[in-house]
């Protein structure tokens, strides 16, 4: 019997390829111990482990963004740059494993 039950909207995928962050020749990130968000409609997204990021060169900003599957997302600027990374610090049931970590947006990567 065939089921009806779509795709999960949201998959995550953790993995041990490299994933470095660089704004303006400043490594603010490199990890081999990224999981990869797949949610249908948006791009990847890399969610890294805090202890991998220079935190000490992000500053949080007052930017809040609510996401009806993930929860409540808290940004950081860089310097000039605003709003490029963010994490959600209580997530939704299911959405435990990126609890925490960091997303930066996707043209910083390398």
């Amino acid at each position: 019997m065939a089921t009806d039950s779509p795709a999960p909207r949201i998959t995550l995928h953790p993995h041990d390829r490299r994933v470095q962050v660089v704004i303006d020749d400043t490594l603010l990130a490199d990890t081999t111990r990224a999981i990869e968000l797949r949610e249908r409609g948006y791009p990847p997204r890399q969610y890294i482990p805090r202890e991998d990021v220079r935190m000490d060169l992000l500053t949080r900003s007052e930017t809040v963004i609510h996401c009806p599957f993930k929860g409540d997302a808290s940004y950081f600027s860089v310097g000039d740059y605003a709003d490029v990374a963010w994490s959600y610090e209580w997530p939704k049931d299911g959405m435990e494993a990126i609890e925490g970590r960091v997303a930066f947006d996707g043209k910083r990567l390398r």
